[in-house]
């Protein structure tokens, strides 16, 4: 320090109430002594210790005998508060100190050597999860893969069961999987798609979503939003009451294809899951990276599962949004094929992109199906699409959710139907018993009225 009008022992002792770690390096001599015998190390340590610093001593060689008395002292006083690390050597000392500063860093949650989804989510509390969804989902799971937790399962025994608390706090796969609001703990765990008329970026888009939610409303959203607006045809009615549905790109290839995205990708990222829907493609770009263990090519050969968030992927798998085999890619190379689309591509840029090519203006080989709609020349929202299921007869929800080629009822599917029975585009066929299994859904006059002047 320069010439300064202080006194010494209130310029190291205020350095010591300034700093985050007090390092001790002790040796052989004690150092100078006040007019009460104590040198400034001792002073220091005890003023370290009075202000509850973190403190790491480490001791300069093995052999006492050499050492001051009182360095000794101090030493041994030392030993009975903490545990002290004896070096010989400088690269001994900082190899020891940097173990040191590591476990520090780790035990205050600033570094972590385990994967992001298992850490706790920084103020996140069991308020913040909801109820109804961990419930919902232990239904679900135990539909879809016989998950051993009953019905009544508490959310306390779910989150355990699934290794999602730490100490009785949520973990960020918790939030991200049953949170209220994720977004409000995980900013960019958010998903923006968009459509575009053409092949590059541009404005004005003329579609743009950005959607939040759970990982599960995410990719119920972001599929339903790439659905929403690629070719459709439907097939007669020949083989069955249900006339079959067929999209430009199988709704399974979307899916996997979002599902990896949101599941895969790195959520310290700043940068959200973009979903981007192009003249002659549907591109997918996630923040994130594949493992050391995999390469591109190996995404298209037999490979294992390597999830870049095992907590996250564990739920999706027991719901069926993923298998945890490793086949995804694959299933979609091989799909495609089916579809007589050319094969995804995969790329590493700045994140991991996912390319899948569409066939604008190629009719479906199978002369039964007929074209539904054209959505590159008018785009359809979800609504639009159910208003035009309900043209020639009621259907139930399941049935809707059928012919729009979901597995099961979305969540997206639920608040639009929703919107529109607020809106009287649609109304219940009983309507004095709204939750009746036999429940159906109907065209109203306003519907019909919509669905017309989006065909002008």
């Amino acid at each position: 320090m320069p010439a300064a009008d202080r006194r010494a022992d209130e310029v190291y002792l205020d350095e010591v109430a300034r700093c985050d770690i007090y390092l001790g390096l002790f040796g052989n001599e004690y150092g100078f002594e006040d007019a009460e015998g104590i040198s400034p190390t001792e002073r220091e340590y005890a003023h370290a210790t009075r202000l509850h610093k973190h403190r790491l001593i480490f001791v300069k060689g093995a052999d006492d005998d050499a050492r001051h008395p009182k360095m000794r002292a101090l030493i041994r006083q030392v030993g009975n508060q903490l545990i002290r690390r004896r070096v010989g050597t400088t690269a001994e000392l900082i190899t020891n100190l940097y173990a040191a500063l590591v476990q520090y860093l780790e035990r205050a949650e600033l570094i972590r050597t385990g994967p992001f989804d298992a850490v706790p989510c920084a103020k996140a509390t069991l308020d913040d999860l909801d109820e109804e969804r961990m419930a919902t989902f232990v239904r679900r799971a135990r539909q879809s893969r016989g998950f051993p937790l009953p019905d009544t399962a508490t959310p306390s025994e779910l989150l355990t069961h699934l290794n999602l608390l730490d100490a009785g706090r949520p973990t960020h796969a918790a939030v991200l999987l049953f949170g209220r609001y994720p977004q409000r703990f995980l900013l960019s765990s958010e998903v923006k798609c968009a459509h575009f008329h053409g092949t590059e970026v541009a404005k004005p888009i003329p579609s743009y979503q950005v959607y939040k939610g759970t990982v599960f409303d995410l990719v119920d959203q972001a599929v339903d939003f790439v659905m929403s607006k690629i070719n459709l045809w439907v097939g007669t009615r020949e083989a069955g009451p249900q006339a079959p549905v067929r999209y430009e790109i199988p709704r399974e290839v979307v899916a996997e294809a979002i599902v990896n995205a949101v599941a895969h990708r790195d959520y310290t990222s700043h940068g959200s899951v973009q979903v981007m829907l192009f003249a002659d493609r549907l591109e997918i770009w996630n923040p994130g990276t594949l493992p050391p263990s995999l390469t591109l090519q190996q995404l298209r050969e037999p490979h294992g599962s390597v999830p870049a968030n095992p907590l996250l992927a564990e739920p999706l798998c027991l719901t069926q949004y993923i298998e945890r085999m490793g086949t995804g890619t694959r299933d979609m190379i091989r799909r495609c094929r089916e579809a007589d689309l050319p094969e995804p591509e995969f790329f590493l840029t700045d994140g991991f992109v996912t390319v899948i090519r569409r066939q604008m203006g190629v009719a479906i080989s199978q002369p039964e199906f007929q074209p539904e709609f054209q959505p590159e020349s008018q785009p359809e929202s979800l609504e639009m699409r159910v208003l035009r299921l309900l043209v020639s007869q009621p259907l139930a929800k399941s049935e809707i959710s059928q012919r729009l080629g979901q597995k099961e009822i979305s969540g997206h599917l639920n608040q639009v139907i929703g919107v529109m029975l607020a809106d009287q585009t649609i109304v219940y066929t009983i309507p004095e018993k709204p939750k009746s299994s036999k429940q159906k859904y109907r065209l109203t006059e306003k519907g019909a009225a919509a669905l017309a002047a989006v065909r002008k």
